[in-house]
């Protein structure tokens, strides 16, 4: 760990009677004669915290906010009422990290109001950039790696008393009174296990491992993360359980190569994968209905993991495949280790394990030394599979990363051709997929509210897509059928007037559903 400077405070230990618990300001203990409450006469501090990028960084602000709610904290959604900001950053791209940079940039000037408000980076952007950060944003308190998002809570607590300890001094803002830590941390991997629910809230990310061994050239990851670490089987299984109890039915398995989680750690037994053997224990938790995970690696789709799909009826019937370029000679430079044709016999054994599986993938263009040859055979692939979707990114040069000091680099408006190209291949596939539903009855998982209509509610499918219906709140949380009546490409619309129909004591009237 790297720190600039880290104030002195008391230790609980040394405070008379017993502890019962500790907040920022609230500190409640017990003599043998009285209870004793310090409250202060002042609001509990707010926090803001922002995340960019992959569903692992959600996880993680997930893990600091429940922390943070735990010493008292409120988090707020109005970064001009924070009392402590936080953004969780991503370094796969750069508009992503410039889009954190500029944020924070922006949310200096909320100091010249609040002198004693606390700014911090967080994640893998923390990392990598940790000390052009602290030099050219004098304004941030705060930069804390990928391994220790479970002390981000005790830093604050540290800054935020400091600053109110000095308030009105020059010192205040004392850049020797920072703190960075961007170390390596072991079991760092079993401290991302809290969550922080909302109502009826039916699906959560699990988080079964960090970091990657892989290495592809073009992906910082391998830097930021760390190398791969497994949690212990029997901890997963009971964060899920604990999940259950308070109301989730689906649950997705996350890790930067999920598939290959415990490759290292752990030994197959019976012929079937650590993976595999962690979907089994999962599937046996009674009362999760769903179960999903992302992201994996190709190589890691073992016939063990493909018998999966026929033998755990909680795991749904979708498949994200990783593509990143139908060209060999590309593949070979990104280090994917594998060929297109070996990719697309996965492709044909997925489906004839489990007919109507739905496969999404990612793709990369304008790779250093893509040709538009090496683009044809990308586009022809896609084209031949036919994902139910797809994510087309444009070749984004990460420091540090082998891909950065390949010669060949491409012109933006090259990358920026191939990415609309590419992705009007994918969309009509998608509109495909989608249309076909129309007219069928299918099983949704109702989350909560449309986001661009709150009237209505929107669901999941088991291969994961988005259907829009109208109902009653009682339907969040819940899992059943609606029939699709249209689709507009990547949305689909359920009628509420055969919700159920036919399924006995879970039918539904319309009568009921207006209640």
């Amino acid at each position: 760990m790297q720190r600039l400077s880290r104030p002195s405070r008391g230790s609980p230990a040394a405070w008379p009677g017993n502890i019962a618990f500790q907040r920022p300001w609230a500190v409640r203990f017990w003599t043998e004669s009285r209870i004793w409450i310090i409250v202060p006469p002042f609001a509990m501090p707010k926090v803001f915290i922002k995340t960019y990028g992959c569903q692992m960084n959600e996880r993680d602000s997930e893990q600091v906010a429940q922390m943070l709610l735990a010493r008292g904290y409120e988090l707020t959604p109005h970064e001009g009422d924070a009392d402590v900001v936080l953004l969780n950053t991503c370094s796969v791209r750069d508009m992503a990290e410039q889009k954190a940079i500029g944020k924070m940039g922006m949310l200096g000037n909320l100091r010249k109001q609040k002198p004693e408000l606390v700014f911090g980076f967080l994640g893998c952007m923390a990392q990598s950039r940790w000390a052009e950060l602290t030099r050219d944003m004098e304004h941030v308190d705060l930069v804390v790696g990928t391994q220790k998002f479970h002390r981000v809570a005790d830093y604050v607590d540290e800054i935020f008393r400091r600053k109110h300890r000095l308030k009105n001094e020059a010192r205040m803002d004392d850049e020797r009174f920072s703190i960075v830590d961007v170390g390596q941390e072991g079991e760092s991997q079993g401290t991302i296990r809290d969550h922080v629910l909302e109502e009826r809230q039916a699906t959560a990310f699990v988080s079964i491992m960090q970091g990657c061994n892989m290495h592809c050239t073009f992906c910082i990851v391998p830097y930021t993360r760390g190398e791969e670490r497994a949690r212990r089987i029997e901890e997963i299984v009971a964060e899920v359980r604990g999940l259950v109890a308070r109301g989730v039915k689906e649950v997705t398995l996350l890790g930067q190569i999920v598939n290959l989680y415990g490759r290292h750690e752990f030994p197959a037994v019976d012929g079937k994968s650590p993976f595999v053997q962690l979907l089994e224990a999962v599937h046996e938790v009674e009362g999760l209905d769903r179960i999903r995970f992302t992201s994996p690696h190709p190589i890691g789709y073992k016939e063990d993991l493909i018998n999966a799909f026929t033998c755990l009826p909680k795991l749904v019937e979708h498949v994200h495949l990783p593509l990143q370029s139908g060209s060999d000679r590309i593949l070979k430079a990104m280090h994917r280790t594998y060929t297109a044709a070996k990719y697309l016999r996965l492709v044909e054994k997925i489906r004839a394990a489990h007919p109507g599986i739905a496969i999404t993938t990612d793709v990369i263009v304008g790779f250093p030394g893509e040709t538009e040859e090496d683009y044809a055979a990308t586009r022809a692939l896609v084209e031949q599979v036919g994902f139910d979707n797809a994510f087309i990114f444009r070749y984004s040069k990460r420091k540090d990363t082998p891909a950065a000091e390949m010669e060949g680099q491409l012109d933006e408006s090259v990358k920026e051709a191939r990415n609309q190209d590419l992705l009007a291949v994918v969309d009509a596939a998608a509109r495909r997929k989608h249309a076909e539903l129309v007219g069928r009855n299918v099983e949704i998982l109702c989350e909560g509210r449309s986001r661009t209509n709150p009237k209505r509610l929107t669901g999941r499918t088991r291969t994961n897509k988005i259907v829009v219906f109208e109902g009653n709140e009682r339907h969040i949380g819940q899992i059943f059928d609606v029939r699709v009546t249209r689709s507009t490409g990547f949305t689909l619309y359920g009628d509420p007037a055969v919700l159920n129909e036919g399924q006995g004591s879970r039918n539904e009237s319309v009568a009921e559903l207006a209640r």
